[in-house]
């Protein structure tokens, strides 16, 4: 199974270079980066739509049927043309994937940094343009940040930032004391 999910990986990386090539040969990159999101936004708002597009039962011409009936008026014609192809090509299920693989691959060509907040409750505009720009100036990188609530913290925020987190949360000196204690 991890082969699989390594191939699958390897192969929608393969699509989305392609694909990112072709839209920045064509001059519709940002286009197709917003069409990528809409698709991913799709699927994560409709799990029904992700198991039919990956279901090897229901037929490609179905699929394509489907695609074309949410996308292909309100897509760039280069993203419904990768629609297209990978129909035909039986690919479907890679759809989500590639999606996934251009947004990365996009954010890396324009020195874009995804971060993660998560705090107690709500941002303020201000505290989220603090938080854009220090991240912003310790990494030399426009950042993305992404917001998240988790009232289990009790205070103080947990910051992830590619592979690296902060994590000033109450919740965690609780456990940190906890562990002292013992």
């Amino acid at each position: 199974m991890m082969n699989i999910i390594m191939s699958d990986s390897i192969v929608a990386y393969r699509y989305a270079k392609a694909l990112i090539d072709l839209a920045n040969e064509r001059g519709v990159v940002n286009e197709v980066n917003e069409d990528m999101a809409f698709f991913v936004k799709v699927c994560e708002e409709n799990r029904a739509f992700l198991t039919v597009m990956g279901n090897p039962i229901v037929r490609h011409d179905k699929k394509l049927g489907i695609l074309k009936n949410i996308f292909e008026n309100r897509v760039n014609n280069v993203t419904y043309s990768i629609f297209h192809v990978l129909t035909k090509k039986n690919r479907e299920k890679l759809i989500y994937s590639i999606a996934k693989e251009f947004h990365n691959i996009y954010n890396e060509q324009k020195g874009i940094q995804k971060v993660s907040v998560t705090t107690v409750s709500e941002l303020t505009k201000e505290q989220k343009d603090a938080f854009v720009k220090l991240v912003s100036d310790a990494i030399d990188k426009k950042v993305e940040l992404e917001e998240k609530i988790d009232e289990n913290l009790i205070g103080g925020y947990l910051l992830k930032v590619g592979d690296k987190q902060i994590d000033t949360s109450v919740r965690k000196r609780i456990n940190e004391l906890k562990l002292s204690l013992n």
